[in-house]
């Protein structure tokens, strides 16, 4: 192990002294590549994309580098020893560990029980480094090669880094104590516990008309330590409703009072009313996550409040030969603050969402007294 301390600190030496090894490389070189033999037989790569990724390296205090993987190391031979004949890979994040210190992002290491001799050490430092040292005492590895050293500065780094990275922000976020994310909900309008005036017509929908759509923007708070299932969603939600009209009838408001009426007149292709809202839930949700740590299933229920910020009707017909639409805004008695009940539930990938409007759509005696339904699914 202090064979191979000396080695990867001759390895950060060299490549601060990159330009003067190269021009002892006896292979070509381009502009991309350079390689550096080592007095010990061991051979360096560096490739890299501009000057800037090299100079980069001067950031980083050896010195404290070299000890921080002698301690990582010796954890991971020490591990090694009670592996029977299976290699052994240990990870490490100082940077995590210790922030705001300029430590290497993540430190990946694998020990050979089977050939305690070899050593494979990976070190990533900072977004574009990576370093990765075989080191076997007897010169030669396991695949017939001699020691090697591989410096790689690039985005991406190696298959085996990006999913340990991967796989430790999904940690991270899995254990945040707030998480948001972004959502829409498709889904479809429906009207409940309607009653009108004596005389006049009912309101009655077509339901794949009567669209429902919100754009979400949720705040999951966890309630509880760490690992805890339960959470506290709420947020912003922009929802569109509209009310499609069947039976050839229209809203109108003519007189005051917002009523349905028949179109003796035309033959109407398409009337509808449409709401815009602003919501905010308050739901409490239970999210439970599988062994590989994916969410499993999640359940949800709470209720909201919401604000009424637009609105107007629209009808399309046909006359002369022509189409027609007309569209008048206004806010035809409806209610600006609308509460209810709501919840939701999702198996994976798929979440299913109802909402139940316990205030009236309509103003009292100003229109036809309904409550609104809406149900659909999340994506």
């Amino acid at each position: 192990m202090k064979r191979l301390s000396s080695l990867l600190a001759a390895v950060l030496l060299t490549v601060l002294a990159a330009p003067c090894r190269t021009q002892a490389a006896n292979r070509p070189l381009n502009d991309d590549t350079i390689m550096v033999k080592l007095p010990n037989q061991a051979t360096m790569t560096l490739i890299t994309k501009n000057k800037a990724q090299l100079k980069e390296l001067r950031t980083y205090h050896l010195d404290s580098l070299m000890i921080l993987l002698d301690s990582y190391i010796s954890q991971a031979d020490a591990a090694s020893k009670n592996a029977g004949n299976k290699a052994v890979t240990m990870e490490f994040y100082p940077a995590k560990d210790k922030p705001g210190t300029n430590a290497p992002e993540e430190v990946r290491i694998t020990v050979r029980a089977e050939d305690t001799k070899s050593t494979k050490t990976t070190t990533k430092v900072g977004r574009f480094i990576s370093v990765t040292v075989d080191d076997d005492d007897d010169n030669k590895g396991k695949d017939g090669k001699k020691d090697e050293v591989n410096i790689t500065f690039g985005k991406g780094g190696s298959d085996s880094l990006r999913t340990a990275e991967n796989k430790r922000k999904k940690e991270e976020r899995a254990n945040r104590a707030v998480k948001n994310d972004f959502s829409v909900d498709l889904g479809l309008n429906a009207l409940t516990n309607v009653s009108t005036p004596a005389g006049q017509l009912s309101p009655e929908l077509k339901p794949i008309g009567s669209r429902y759509i919100s754009l979400n923007w949720h705040y999951d708070i966890r309630l509880g330590a760490k690992g805890s299932p339960l959470y506290l969603r709420t947020g912003p939600e922009l929802a569109f409703n509209n009310y499609m009209l069947d039976n050839n009838t229209r809203f109108d408001n003519s007189t005051g009072t917002t009523r349905i009426v028949s179109s003796t007149d035309r033959s109407l292709e398409k009337s509808k009313l449409a709401v815009t809202t602003i919501n905010l839930p308050l739901m409490a949700m239970l999210n439970f996550q599988n062994k590989k740590g994916h969410d499993a299933f999640r359940l949800g229920a709470g209720g909201y409040v919401g604000y009424r910020v637009g609105s107007h009707t629209k009808i399309k017909y046909n006359e002369g030969g022509r189409d027609h639409k007309d569209k008048d805004k206004g806010g035809y008695n409806l209610e600006d603050f609308q509460y209810g009940l709501q919840g939701t539930i999702g198996v994976r990938g798929i979440d299913l969402f109802v909402k139940y409007g316990m205030s009236d759509l309509f103003k009292n005696n100003r229109g036809p007294q309904a409550q609104t339904l809406s149900f659909g699914f999340s994506i």
